[in-house]
């Protein structure tokens, strides 16, 4: 099989010719379709976190493909089912956080592309309990970006409390950001959407935001506090900078959630206003496997629409590059079913 591994941080990827891996108990092997770019994957083949994952490895985590072949004791999943592989490939299951519906936060979790090889590769082994099925109707194209970014901004939204008539800021219209306007519609929301580019903004009114901010030329705390002031803030754009901006235009009892993940930086939090404003400053990492049921089970009924383009695996280098350079409009996706 033909495998993009990361051999040495902030390297080009190295394509590979590897040996097909063979499930062991409670794995499947996934022929992978789809594999969607994060900016995840970017930090993990450069070392930018302070836990680093160990090369050679293959990142990926929004990978979405066939069941091959089923390992000992699989018996809940067919071959030939499409499933997808999340960037929680797989947890304890008996700790607190696990047991309460937060398996997200479990301390001995795996991750995908990070922990084990991920999904730029033809074929991957997934821990079968954390195999999400896809449902009939979503492509596979269309569900990788949905199995982290889709499902990653629909958890955010969820942490956020948001109600129907809240105004929501989306702070980074992307890969995530494109998704989160849509979820934060679905709730009834009022969004606004905060970017740097025309094409993102522009984006981001065909997908229905109500408040456009071009955070050139704008005071995004002020535009905000004009509006009333933002409910929630999902803070998307890899940028400290972009977090303090979106947190300064937050109305009372609004909570700031931080979602991206800079490779450095802080954000000064202002005590003064915090306290006598009640906000919130929050965190929020994914989804759990719930989750990711309810993002599908959205797109199967029509109400999401993922903006993609697709490349091959072998193009992932030049992606990586772009990605980097602000130049890709919402994800790119290598469709390894093409080349297959």
């Amino acid at each position: 099989m033909k495998a993009a591994v990361v051999r040495e941080f902030g390297k080009p990827l190295v394509i590979e010719e590897r040996p097909d891996p063979e499930p062991g108990p409670g794995q499947v092997r996934v022929r992978v379709e789809a594999s969607g770019l994060c900016h995840t994957d970017i930090h993990a083949a450069h070392g930018d976190w302070p836990v680093k994952p160990t090369p050679p490895f293959v990142p990926g985590h929004e990978g979405v493909g066939l069941v091959e072949k089923l390992g000992e004791g699989v018996a809940h999943l067919a071959v030939g089912q499409r499933v997808a592989v999340p960037w929680l490939g797989s947890a304890c299951g008996r700790c607190e956080h696990c047991l309460s519906g937060w398996e997200t936060l479990c301390e001995s979790q795996v991750n995908t592309g990070y922990g084990c090889d991920g999904s730029y590769a033809e074929k991957m082994l997934v821990r079968a309990d954390f195999a999400q099925p896809v449902p009939e109707g979503v492509s596979a194209v269309d569900a990788a970006p949905l199995t982290c970014a889709g499902v990653t901004t629909y958890k955010a939204l969820k942490v956020a409390g948001v109600r129907p008539a809240q105004l929501v800021a989306v702070s980074g219209v992307g890969g995530l950001g494109h998704l989160a306007v849509q979820y934060a519609k679905i709730a009834g929301a009022t969004v606004a959407a905060i970017d740097v580019t025309d094409d993102k903004l522009e984006l981001a009114r065909e997908l229905g935001a109500d408040i456009l901010i071009d955070a050139r030329t704008q005071d995004v705390g002020a535009e905000l506090k004009r509006h009333g002031g933002a409910h929630a803030a999902l803070a998307l754009a890899v940028n400290p900078a972009a977090f303090e901006a979106v947190n300064s235009g937050l109305r009372r009892g609004g909570k700031l959630v931080m979602v991206a993940l800079p490779a450095h930086g802080t954000i000064q939090v202002p005590i003064f206003d915090t306290v006598l404003g009640g906000t919130s400053v929050i965190g929020s990492i994914v989804g759990t496997r719930q989750d990711l049921a309810e993002v599908f089970r959205l797109h199967a009924a029509g109400r999401t629409e993922v903006i993609r383009e697709t490349r091959p695996l072998t193009a992932v280098n030049e992606s990586i590059d772009e990605v980097l350079r602000g130049q890709v409009k919402a994800r790119i996706v290598f469709d390894l079913g093409a080349e297959g």
